[in-house]
């Protein structure tokens, strides 16, 4: 997958993506359809898009992001350093995916009920 460049003026859905982002403590990862999900669309795709776009890279922490079924995903920094970021944060990665992906996940919808 070819990362798109950042870019400085984020659309009204992207803005609404990072700050769902923003709210993923260290140490957890959601994925594209989970942030959709949080956001009532179906637009995994456009969640992505965002991702790969997203000019305030670690301030907005994308490299949280994974692929539904614990791989790593793109990174526009690119993979090793997505890796390098998510093990320094105490997640563990094996065979390019998250190990024992169930314990690390941040779901929005579990966060808002002890909210």
């Amino acid at each position: 997958m070819k990362t798109s460049k950042p870019e400085s003026n984020p659309t009204p859905f992207q803005i609404r993506c990072y700050d769902l982002l923003k709210r993923i403590p260290k140490g957890k990862v959601t994925t594209y359809k989970a942030i959709a999900d949080a956001l009532d669309s179906k637009a995994y795709r456009a969640v992505g898009s965002a991702m790969a776009k997203n000019p305030f890279l670690i301030e907005v922490p994308c490299h949280r992001v994974v692929n539904s079924d614990g791989a790593i995903g793109d990174y526009a920094l690119g993979k090793d350093k997505k890796v390098e970021l998510l093990e320094g944060e105490g997640i563990e990665i094996k065979n390019s995916k998250v190990a024992d992906f169930e314990s690390v996940f941040f779901d929005f919808k579990e966060s808002e009920s002890q909210a």
